[in-house]
């Protein structure tokens, strides 16, 4: 069984590579390739998983290329995770929706738009050689936004592709934990989009103990999300959200922090240059960047509520990426069938929405494929965000394919973060002037 890993020179590949030493023992992969045009920022990575060689006594074999049709040729697997104009690119989607007075964000709002114009081409372009070179492969795309790519990916390869997200996941083994449960005796009723989702019961047997929880301030004040949103607002929600809907029911704080300079692509730029053109221990490197990462993770959303990053990121979990993705292919390959939230195709499960719409929901994974789960329908407001923000993501991926700037206009226009038409030509008129590719796509 052959692996191919495209984008591997980005950041997330040695927490990726552990996982595949970590997780030998229950699949194996034949051949792996890791893929990356830039083969400086790809000799720097294999220097990182030298030392998680030498950290873990143990290896996997793998190969690297800059040749996309061999890396592909044959895969059985493939994980795409690529960064299209990399952070530089990122910092300019955040600044200018910032100037221009929205929330600037990488996958939320004007941010992810941006960050969606130029990657839906380069990832399309991908999918259209996989199905040349490996038209059985499933692709578990990690690209952002997820599930806005994901969708585009999948109108070339179909139900072949899957997106994944470590966040709803890891909010429901905080709740678990806040619960005193062990997850896996638990059914998460969580439903939305990536970046957009809910979390609208925890039932046990015949119980749903979400109430209750959301009833204890104590117990919500020790996982992030009961002190992300509070209490107060919990209960009048009813559900327990998803970290990223802190920017539409915050949206005024979060703003004003980004105002105030806490702009996360300048942190991770400034770490991660350090780390690709440093000298001396790579793993060392490596592992004090990533550190600096997760410590600036949702740094605007914590600092307008008045909480220290460093006792946040302290109590949080390292990203799981490279965990989810093995389990999606152990599920499938060993035919050990397994619950997971993913994104995927919504067929019918949410039915305000069509068929094809991907949706971040559980999903019954095994020999089959990916099955999501009925969900049913859901509360209005829910209902409502996740219809206009399926509307702006579906334009977005229509604009990028396309060229057109009229849909990128209605793309922007159309977002909730965006608060009125001249303000999303402002934010496209920046995007436009200092975006070369962009520039270019939508001369």
């Amino acid at each position: 069984m052959k692996l191919t890993l495209i984008g591997a020179g980005g950041f997330r590949t040695p927490a990726i590579y552990r996982a595949l030493v970590t997780g030998s023992g229950t699949l194996r992969f034949d051949e792996v390739v890791l893929f990356d045009p830039d083969q400086e920022r790809l000799r720097q990575i294999g220097a990182v998983l030298a030392g998680i060689d030498a950290e873990l006594g143990d290896c996997v074999a793998y190969r690297s290329t800059a040749d996309l049709r061999d890396a592909l040729e044959g895969a059985d697997v493939v994980y795409c995770a690529i960064r299209v104009g990399g952070l530089e690119g990122r910092l300019l989607d955040e600044r200018i929706a910032v100037e221009a007075g929205a929330i600037g964000q990488e996958t939320t709002g004007a941010g992810g738009i941006a960050f969606a114009l130029r990657t839906v081409p380069a990832a399309t372009a991908i999918a259209e050689q996989v199905a040349r070179h490996a038209p059985d492969a499933l692709f578990i795309n990690f690209t952002n936004p997820a599930g806005l790519v994901t969708e585009a990916l999948q109108r070339v390869l179909g139900d072949r592709v899957v997106g994944i997200c470590d966040a709803p996941g890891d909010m429901c083994q905080r709740v678990a934990t806040a619960l005193r449960m062990p997850v896996d005796q638990l059914w998460f009723d969580y439903f939305g989009i990536n970046h957009l989702g809910w979390l609208r019961a925890v039932r046990h047997r015949e119980r749903d103990l979400l109430p209750g929880l959301l009833a204890d301030d104590d117990r919500l004040a020790g996982f992030e999300e009961g002190r992300l949103f509070g209490g107060e607002w919990l209960r009048a929600v009813g559900m327990l959200p998803n970290e990223y809907l802190y920017y539409y029911y915050f949206e005024h704080e979060a703003l004003a922090s980004m105002r105030a300079g806490n702009l996360r692509a300048t942190v991770l730029l400034a770490q991660q240059s350090i780390f690709y053109e440093g000298n001396g221990d790579a793993l060392t490197r490596w592992k004090a960047a990533n550190s600096a990462r997760e410590a600036s993770y949702m740094a605007e959303a914590w600092s307008s509520r008045g909480v220290e990053m460093a006792e946040v990121s302290a109590a949080r979990e390292p990203g799981g990426y490279g965990g989810v993705a093995l389990q999606i292919v152990d599920a499938m390959v060993n035919a050990r069938p397994r619950v997971m939230i993913l994104n995927t195709a919504n067929r019918s499960s949410m039915p305000f929405l069509d068929e094809r719409a991907v949706v971040e929901v559980p999903c019954l994974v095994g020999p089959g494929g990916v099955v999501p789960v009925a969900v049913g329908d859901v509360p209005m407001e829910a209902k409502g965000l996740i219809l206009q923000v399926r509307a702006s993501e579906r334009a977005a991926i229509d604009a990028a394919l396309s060229g057109s700037r009229r849909e990128a206009l209605r793309s922007l226009a159309l977002h909730p973060l965006v608060p009125s038409v001249e303000v999303a030509e402002r934010i496209l008129d920046g995007y436009l002037t200092e975006h070369p590719a962009l520039a270019g796509r939508f001369a």
